[in-house]
């Protein structure tokens, strides 16, 4: 009983003491810290609806608007010219880009005009006694004729009798047979449709030219088209005369174009539609790869904001009260790269200018302005 007794009391004074040392523990503690809820700080900008220009953005290679292959006609040794006919080569409108030699055909041609010469010369008696009112025509004909330059028109028929009698000689025949060789003389040498630049040269002087070979090409370095596949989607805004915006790869030149056509017809594999657009400028270069800003429509009562500050693409957040984070519907209209262009904000309204983490409808915030 005693050794019970004993057991107890040793069990007693052990928990006393554990509950003294708790005691004393919990007196000398710190007291624990307690935290204040902290309020997020917002940037905010004021909304201003206004009408919003839709903007397309498409990219593409300049080409020259008016560029031509350089093909001859006919056959001969090219001649060396004033101007080296090297690529970089400017011409003027109208100058000789090749001359191809002509010397034998030249005689031929002169050979030709010889044998009609001949034959007016043989009929001249026969009008005089039968047309004796039309031969003066002929014989002033005669007189001004010059093997030298280009055949004249031959004189005009009084008469259905008097063609027939001309055209029985030989003459007529004769007479288109000059004017074809002239024609074929002519192309021996080949000017520039217009004022610019040979980019390609296939041939040199003292080259042996065939009749149908490429020579080489020229452009007109004033005028630049590029050609632009943009969603075929936006195919109805798409208007020609719509001005565009266009830069360099780095933005640090900027030009302005127009858009001239519009194809049709909409790629069935890109589902894309095709526009070309006209640009001048002197730094242009024909290749050069240009990003264009077209201006499709635009939407009134609207305003451009980033695509970030979307929520489910149909709300943004905006601050009631310079305090109250409130969820409110939007219509988007646009989506563009970066940006989205929206309606259904009232003038006034306060909204986010940086997508805020965490944030949600009714959610306390305090408001800053952005600068």
């Amino acid at each position: 009983m005693r050794k019970v007794i004993l057991a107890i009391l040793g069990v007693a004074f052990i928990a006393g003491a554990v509950l003294l040392g708790n005691y004393f523990i919990d007196k000398n503690q710190k007291p624990r810290p307690t935290f204040k809820k902290s309020v997020k700080t917002v940037f905010v900008k004021e909304v201003i609806n206004e009408e919003v220009p839709i903007i397309l953005t498409a990219n593409g290679n300049l080409q020259a608007k008016n560029k031509i292959d350089v093909f001859s006609e006919v056959q001969g040794v090219l001649n060396a010219g004033y101007k080296a006919f090297k690529p970089g080569t400017k011409y003027n409108k109208g100058e000789i880009l090749l001359s191809i030699n002509s010397d034998e055909f030249n005689a031929s041609l002169k050979s030709q005009k010889s044998n009609l010469f001949n034959l007016i010369t043989s009929i001249l008696p026969d009008i005089r006694l039968d047309y004796t009112s039309e031969f003066k025509k002929w014989e002033t004909y005669l007189q001004n004729f010059d093997i030298n330059k280009t055949i004249a028109k031959l004189p005009e028929f009084a008469t259905d009798k008097e063609k027939y009698f001309i055209s029985g000689r030989g003459i007529l025949t004769a007479y288109y047979n000059v004017k074809n060789l002239e024609v074929r003389l002519y192309k021996h040498q080949i000017r520039a449709p217009f004022t610019g630049v040979l980019t390609e040269a296939l041939v040199t002087p003292g080259t042996l030219i065939r009749s149908g070979q490429k020579l080489g090409e020229f452009i007109d370095t004033d005028i630049y088209e590029m050609e632009v596949s943009v969603s075929a989607e936006f195919a109805d805004l798409l208007k020609v005369g719509n001005t565009v915006k266009l830069n360099n790869l780095n933005k640090s030149k900027n030009y302005k174009g127009k858009v001239i056509r519009v194809n049709g017809r909409i790629d069935q594999v890109s589902q894309t539609i095709t526009a070309y657009i006209d640009v001048k400028h002197p730094d242009l270069k024909e290749g050069m790869f240009l990003e264009a800003n077209l201006e499709a429509k635009s939407e009134s009562d609207a305003i451009e904001i980033s695509r970030k500050l979307l929520v489910d693409n149909s709300a943004v957040y905006t601050v009631k009260n310079d305090s109250v984070l409130t969820l409110s519907t939007i219509e988007p209209v646009y989506f563009g790269a970066e940006k989205v262009i929206v309606k259904g904000l009232e003038n006034g309204d306060k909204i986010l200018t940086q997508n805020l983490p965490g944030a949600f409808d009714g959610m306390i915030v305090k408001t800053e302005s952005k600068k």
